[in-house]
C-alpha cells in the first residue's frame, strides 16, 4: 500500500483517519476514479435477534488500518506475489445514508451507492450492516448481465415472507434468486440452527441453489468446491461473518459453532478469483460490541484486503 514515506511521514496504522485500508476518501460519488470502491452500509434493522451490525463498517475500517503499513504492498511468500502494490487504486466512499426505522429508504440509499460505484467502473465492496443490505446490492446489478452468487454463511437466508417481512436479514438469498439475472447460488457453510425452514431449502434447490455445510465443504476440498461453481459466469460474493466459527468471529448477532476458519474461505475465494470475474462483494453481520478483542473485525478486514488483492492480481 502506498501510504507514508513519500511525504516524509511514517503514518503508522494508529495515526490518522480510519478510512478502509487508509485509502483515499471520496465524498462526491460522481467523482469515483478507482478500480475498487468501498462503502459502508450501517443498517441493522433487519436483525431477528441481537442488533449491533450498524457499527460494523466503523469497526472493519479501524481494523483495516492494521494492514496499512505503507510498505508498497503485501508480499505473500507462499504465493511469491506482492498484492495491493504500487498503482493499486482503491477508494473509500463513506457510508450510505441510513434513515432509522425506514427499510425502504435505507435500502434505496445503499443501492444508489452501489450503482454509483458500478457506473464509475469500480468493483463495489460493501461493508454491512446486517445481511439484508445484500438486497439493494443485488438490485443495483440490474442491467449487468448474468451473475452467480457465492454465499459464505451459517444460515440459508432463503425465507420468502414471515409475518409480512420480506426484506429482513433472513430474506436476501430468496430475493436474489428471484432476479432473472441471478443464474444460481452456491451457499456454503450452512449449518445447525438456520434462519430457514425445510420448505425454504426445497425452494432454494428448486431455484438453483447448491447448499453445502462446513463439514461437506471440508470433505470435498477446495478443488472440488470450485468445480461446483459454474464457470464462465460473473460471481457476486456475499460473506456473512457468522459463516466463520465463533472461536475466531464471536462479534456477530447470530453465532453458530462449527464454522469455517480463515484459510477454508480464503483459498476458495482465491481460486474463484483466479478462474473468473468477481464483480461485487458484500461482507456483513460484524457486530463489534460482542467481541471486545476486536478479532472479528480484524478477520473481516484481513479477508476483504486479501480478497481485493487477489481479484486485482488475477484480472
Amino acid at each position: 500500500m502506498s501510504h507514508g514515506y513519500e511525504d516524509g511521514r511514517l503514518n503508522l496504522p494508529f495515526v490518522g483517519i480510519s478510512t478502509f485500508g487508509k485509502y483515499p476518501y471520496v465524498e462526491d460519488w460522481s467523482k469515483i476514479d478507482a478500480d475498487v470502491a468501498v462503502m459502508g452500509a450501517p443498517y441493522d434493522f433487519g436483525t431477528q435477534w441481537r442488533p449491533g451490525a450498524r457499527f460494523g463498517p466503523r469497526a472493519v475500517r479501524e481494523a483495516s488500518t492494521l494492514f496499512a503499513f505503507g510498505h508498497g504492498g503485501v508480499y505473500d511468500h507462499e504465493d511469491d506475489m506482492t498484492y495491493l502494490g504500487a498503482g493499486t487504486r482503491i477508494v473509500d466512499i463513506g457510508d450510505a445514508d441510513i434513515v432509522h426505522t425506514d427499510t425502504v429508504q435505507s435500502h434505496a440509499n445503499i443501492e444508489k451507492g452501489v450503482r454509483a460505484m458500478r457506473k464509475a467502473g469500480a468493483l463495489p465492496v460493501v461493508i454491512g450492516g446486517d445481511h439484508s443490505v445484500n438486497i439493494p446490492c443485488i438490485n443495483a446489478f440490474e442491467g449487468h448481465g448474468d451473475i452467480h452468487i457465492l454465499q459464505i454463511d451459517a444460515h440459508l437466508d432463503f425465507v420468502d415472507e414471515r409475518h409480512g417481512v420480506r426484506y429482513g436479514h433472513g430474506n436476501p438469498m430468496r430475493r436474489a434468486a428471484e432476479k432473472p439475472y441471478v443464474t444460481g447460488l452456491s451457499q456454503f457453510g450452512i449449518r445447525n440452527v438456520s434462519s430457514t425452514a425445510k420448505e425454504g431449502y426445497d425452494d432454494a434447490r428448486a431455484m438453483g441453489s447448491d447448499i453445502l455445510s462446513v463439514r461437506q465443504c471440508r470433505a470435498l476440498g477446495t478443488a472440488a468446491l470450485l468445480e461446483r461453481i459454474p464457470e464462465g459466469t460473473d460471481i457476486y460474493l456475499t460473506i456473512d461473518i457468522d459463516g466463520f466459527d465463533p472461536s475466531i468471529a464471536p462479534g456477530t448477532g447470530t453465532p453458530s459453532h462449527g464454522g469455517f476458519y480463515y484459510y477454508d474461505v480464503l483459498e476458495l475465494i482465491a481460486a474463484v478469483a483466479k478462474r473468473q470475474n468477481i464483480v461485487g462483494i458484500d461482507l456483513v453481520e460484524v457486530a463489534p460490541d460482542y467481541d471486545p478483542t476486536g478479532s472479528t473485525a480484524i478477520l473481516a478486514a484481513q479477508l476483504l484486503l486479501n480478497t481485493i488483492g487477489r481479484i486485482l492480481a488475477f484480472r
